[in-house]
């Protein structure tokens, strides 16, 4: 399991044109799902974003967590996080889980964030999403469940 995790002011997704899903501040969660990947992954990285020390305290450091500072989440799957350009020129999504799998962990994790106390919005599976952030800082992380960064 990897995801992409964005420090942000807001976020929302829209389908179609109509609102989705919207957050004030907190993490904007790009998650990829791999073939394989079970809530074993899904805990590990779950817990990972909750407690991530990438918001700044009172002193301007990064000290605090989304569970410190009592932020939001915003979910949105994208299962090109496992696009494999190593050759050619178009990625291969061989890894990337099958779709029916990785709904079912995708609303697990959605799930699994909320369990935590964290107010956990998603985006459309499946859907051609429109998904605008105004990014703070900018904060960007990138976490695998195998530990490969």
């Amino acid at each position: 399991m990897r995801a992409v995790v964005q420090r942000v002011q807001s976020a929302s997704v829209q389908v179609d044109g109509e609102l989705v899903s919207e957050i004030g501040a907190g993490l904007l969660i790009f998650l990829g799902i791999a073939h394989g990947d079970t809530e074993t992954e899904l805990e590990y990285i779950a817990n990972k974003v909750a407690n991530l020390r990438i918001f700044e305290d009172a002193d301007g450091k990064m000290n605090c967590s989304l569970l410190d500072i009592g932020g939001s989440a915003l979910v949105v799957s994208q299962f090109t996080l496992y696009g494999d350009c190593r050759k050619g020129r178009r990625p291969s999504f061989i890894d990337a889980a099958r779709p029916e799998v990785a709904n079912t962990l995708y609303e697990q994790f959605i799930t699994a964030l909320k369990q935590l106390n964290i107010p956990t919005q998603g985006g459309t599976f499946q859907a051609m999403m429109d998904v605008q952030l105004i990014n703070d800082g900018p904060v960007t992380i990138l976490l695998d469940s195998d530990k490969q960064f």
